[in-house]
Order: structure tokens, then C-alpha cells, then sequence
């Protein structure tokens, strides 16, 4: 049995400190969490009463009797999906009914997260960080990074591709480093002139000033790629012209409010609009890989792991105060 301290919401929306004890079963592993990245969808389950956070790092301290991949004093990443079946890698089965039912951050398994001391996760859904790569920089890239990284794998972005990137953000800033990284055009879209240095600086090779719902600016060159990394309401009309024939869009900032889709505007320019799953475990890993050999790093706030810490951090995310990911430290 493993005992430890954790941090969830609260119906009040406070942060409230507790104590968990988990048995660790044969495919299992228990973590000591040293560092927590603080994302956006946090937010959304404050009032739930889980246990918050997707973005861990931390050192496993016991692994179950069946657990091959890890050993006791690695260092690894845990995030979203807590637990997968055995055959994942290999399976012919499309997403099937344990896949529709597994443990993901804010679905199940409610008492576990990385806003902890301590975790039990499966040995499945944890990933080694390379040697010499810092834990504060690696956990944002368990969310957000994975995030943009699965995009720029999954869906056909190569080198040499015109690739926008709308939103100087947590997701937007690590966007525009890896693709950038992959020798990829990159074009950032920010609403005003403030972000223009901090992006040629992180790797863009334009800037241009563009609000969702303005006309293109005049001889604006079409993108292959659209990542909408800030605001979740955008005009997708809009957007349509921004795009070269074939173009794919990816919102990868959503909210619960329906967005119309302009289809006539999509179908006469074959604009695809293209959404992703949470990060794969191969995109995973293999972002951890990349990111180390290309010294990428995202650009952190660090906080202490309290609940004050957690508190302080929550709020200036509210605020728009943090630049551009906010990690918990033990």
C-alpha cells in the first residue's frame, strides 16, 4: 500500500490538500511526484472534487509484480490517460469499448492526478525522460506539448510546409519551437505587434498581425497548416482564406459552446478541419526524444507544490499572467 498527499478542487473552487492510499496492482507503478505542469483543462474540473493535474514528473518508488518497461529510480512522465489495455500497440480493433471506458483525467479514477506527492498509474501510460533533460522543462510537454506534437506527427506537417501558428500561448509558444525545429516555415498570428520579437525569437519566420474575423492581409501567402493555439471562439470564415487548397485547420483550444462550421467556404477551397486525440503513447516518447536532442525547452513559471502555490498559480492562469506555463514544485 502506498500513502500520499494530494490536491483537489473543491465544489467552492479552493484547492483542498488530502491524503490517498492506493494499493500498487501487478502492471502498476507508484511515482513520487517532484514536479507538476499547470494546464488550462485543470480549470474545467476545479469544482469536481478530483485530483487535479495531467502533466507529471517524478521518480517511481515501487513497480508491480508484472512491470518490465520501468524500474525502481527512474525518472518518468505521467499525464491524461492513467490507464490502456495490454494490447494497445498492436490493436486491429479501432476504438472499442474498453477504449470508450479507460481512466483519463477527469473521467475516472478521480483520485489519483499529478497536483500530488505521490501517484499510482499503469506502467503503460508512464514515459522515461531522457538524461540531462530538466523535469520542470519536461512537464508541460506531457499536455500542451504533446498536444502540438501530435499534431505535427499524426497529420502529414513536414519540413519545408508553410505552418501557422495562431495564439503566443502555452500551447502556441512550444508550437512555434518545435516546428520551427522540424524545418518548417513558420508563421505566427498574434492580435497585436507586443509578441513580434518573442516570436522571431522562439524560431518564426513571419509575423503578422491577424484578429479571427478580419479579411487576410493583402498578399498573404496560404498556409498548408493552421494550429489555433489561443482563444477558442474563432470566426472560421475567417480563417478559410488563410489557407492554401487542401489546407488543414486544428483547433486545439475548444470550449463546450458550439461552433458553426462554414462548410460551403470549406468545401469550395477543400479546407479540411481536422481535430486530435489525446497524445498517442509513441508521440509521447518520441516527443521527449526530439525535444532533448534539439535542447527545446518551454518557457516556465514555477510554484510551489501547497496549496498556496497551486492557488497563486491558478489565479494568474485566470489572469493571463503566466509566461507561458506555469510548473508546481516539490
Amino acid at each position: 500500500m502506498s500513502t500520499f498527499e494530494v490536491f483537489r478542487g473543491s465544489s467552492e473552487g479552493k484547492i483542498v490538500q488530502d491524503t490517498v492510499t492506493r494499493s500498487v496492482k501487478p502492471h502498476e507503478v507508484f511515482i513520487e511526484t517532484t514536479h507538476s505542469g499547470l494546464c488550462g483543462t485543470d480549470e474545467h474540473y476545479l469544482r469536481t472534487g478530483q485530483v487535479l493535474g495531467h502533466e507529471g514528473i517524478g521518480i517511481v518508488k515501487e513497480v508491480g509484480q508484472d512491470v518490465t518497461s520501468v524500474k525502481v529510480g527512474d525518472r518518468v512522465g505521467f499525464g491524461y490517460t492513467h490507464e490502456v489495455c495490454a494490447s494497445c500497440d498492436n490493436c486491429t480493433s479501432g476504438w472499442d469499448q474498453y477504449c470508450r471506458e479507460q481512466k483519463l483525467y477527469g473521467f475516472k479514477d478521480l483520485d489519483n492526478g499529478t497536483f500530488s506527492y505521490g501517484a499510482v498509474w499503469d506502467s503503460k501510460c508512464v514515459y522515461k525522460i531522457p538524461d540531462g533533460y530538466d523535469s520542470v522543462n519536461a512537464a508541460p510537454l506531457m499536455c500542451a506539448g504533446a498536444t502540438v506534437w501530435t499534431v505535427m506527427t499524426e497529420y502529414g506537417v513536414a519540413a519545408g510546409q508553410r505552418v501557422g501558428i495562431m495564439g503566443i500561448g502555452g500551447l502556441g509558444h512550444i508550437a512555434i519551437k518545435l516546428a520551427a525545429a522540424m524545418g518548417c516555415h513558420v508563421v505566427v498570428l498574434s492580435s497585436s505587434e507586443s509578441k513580434r520579437q518573442e516570436a522571431l525569437d522562439y524560431g518564426a519566420n513571419e509575423f503578422v498581425v491577424f484578429r479571427s474575423g478580419e479579411a487576410a492581409p493583402q498578399d498573404f501567402k496560404p498556409l498548408k497548416h493552421l494550429l489555433l493555439c489561443g482563444s477558442a471562439a474563432v470566426d472560421y470564415i475567417s480563417l478559410v482564406p488563410l489557407m492554401d487548397t487542401h489546407g488543414s485547420i486544428y483547433p486545439l483550444t475548444v470550449s463546450m459552446t458550439p461552433t458553426p462550421v462554414p462548410l460551403a467556404h470549406l468545401n469550395m477551397n477543400g479546407v479540411k478541419i481536422q481535430c486530435s486525440l489525446v497524445a498517442p503513447r509513441r508521440s509521447i516518447q518520441s516527443l521527449f526524444e526530439f525535444a532533448a536532442r534539439k535542447n527545446i525547452t518551454p518557457t516556465v513559471m514555477t510554484f510551489p507544490m501547497t496549496v498556496d502555490g497551486v492557488e497563486d498559480a491558478m489565479q494568474k492562469l485566470r489572469d493571463g499572467e503566466i509566461r507561458y506555463r506555469a510548473v508546481l514544485v516539490r
